[in-house]
């Protein structure tokens, strides 16, 4: 009797389990698996990388024409308020702050002609030059992404037009 108790008693405390059941499979992913989603993961990071990089460049190139046109803006206001481009001298920095170099008639606008002097997309400070490369007038430029005069492709010089 005490043996049929002991018995029952230890059927109990297990789990139930039919004969042609199988043992549950354990939960996870195989290393084939994960190496598939690797693999996939790579393919698409290298499609993203390759169209995705050409295409800063090409932002690069138009802000650059985008600040220049700007700036190319305020030096026309600054002409038509003072008569005369700024000198080479002077610079860029006119554009912000009056130049020591203006005569005592000149209408220099109260607070400038832009808030602040931008830097191209590279970090370098754009360039000024008066006279310009062909007479009158001025030449603004950045030297591009090589940061050095003359350069092809995205290393080209950008000029006003």
């Amino acid at each position: 009797m005490l043996k049929i108790l002991f018995n029952l008693f230890t059927d109990m405390s297990r789990p139930l389990r039919r004969k042609n059941q199988k043992k549950p499979k354990a939960n996870g992913f195989t290393l084939v698996e994960l190496m598939v989603v690797i693999f996939i993961l790579g393919l698409l990071t290298t499609v993203v990388v390759i169209n995705v990089l050409p295409s800063q460049d090409r932002a690069m190139v138009e802000k650059a024409r985008a600040d220049i046109a700007t700036l190319g803006q305020a030096l026309e206001m600054y002409r038509l308020d003072n008569l005369t481009y700024p000198t080479s001298a002077d610079g860029l920095g006119a554009l912000t702050n009056a130049p020591a170099s203006l005569p005592p008639s000149a209408r220099y606008r109260q607070g400038g002609y832009i808030k602040k002097l931008p830097d191209d997309p590279w970090g370098r400070p754009y360039q000024y030059d008066n006279p310009g490369r062909n007479g009158p007038g001025f030449d603004l430029y950045s030297l591009g992404a090589d940061g050095a005069p003359g350069g092809e492709d995205d290393d080209a010089d950008i000029y006003a037009e």
